[in-house]
């Protein structure tokens, strides 16, 4: 087995759309040679799973996960776009798993754009005072922060999470894994999740 740079599947995955675990493993299969990965991911379908993202998500279903004890719930609404697709095992299997993420880990929504401004700012506020209390100038207190603003989007935001069951990649590589291997855009549309005693 190759040893492949993190940088190459980076721009293969940046290339193609396709999930880290499968542009490693093109890179694998091809030694390396990016043009071979690239058609081994074609070959396999893919590279297809991003051209799908604008296509209509008209189905889906809504699911539900109880955790044991039943003191957190959560429901999750996931969209594809036909009945066939929503009826499938894998599908509905995917969105257990989905909603089995958001009780573990918490998020505050699907993507960036999701999270309320003012938590936003007030992150950035916290993590700019901390950098300039540890004596650092204005222009670098800033670049610390974004940094930090980037690790609270992977702590807080869904699609950016690492996936519970392989951690070595994120909810996003697994939404584009499914697409790729049921043929169909599919998106997490919305989610809410409650726990006794919670606000």
């Amino acid at each position: 087995m190759t040893n492949i740079p993190a940088a190459l599947v980076k721009e293969l995955r940046e290339k193609t759309g396709a999930g880290m675990m499968d542009c490693k493993k093109a890179l694998e299969e091809t030694g390396g040679d990016m043009d071979k990965a690239v058609d081994y991911l074609r070959k396999k379908g893919i590279a297809k799973a991003e051209k799908k993202a604008s296509r209509e998500v008209k189905d889906g279903l809504v699911e539900a996960y109880i955790h044991a004890g039943g003191k957190l719930g959560v429901l999750v609404e996931i969209n594809c776009e036909t009945d066939f697709v929503a009826k499938t095992k894998e599908f509905r299997e995917f969105a257990r798993n989905v909603a089995m993420q958001i009780a573990a880990s918490n998020p505050l929504s699907v993507k960036r754009e999701g999270v309320p401004q003012e938590v936003l700012s007030h992150e950035m506020e916290i993590y700019v005072a901390q950098a300039k209390e540890s004596g650092k100038p204005d222009h670098i207190a800033e670049k610390i922060a974004q940094g930090k603003m980037d690790k609270f989007f992977a702590e807080k935001v869904l699609l950016e999470q690492a996936y519970i069951r392989n951690p070595e990649i994120t909810v996003k590589d697994y939404l584009t894994e499914m697409i790729s291997r049921l043929g169909e855009n599919i998106t997490i549309r919305q989610f809410s999740r409650f726990r006794i005693g919670d606000e």
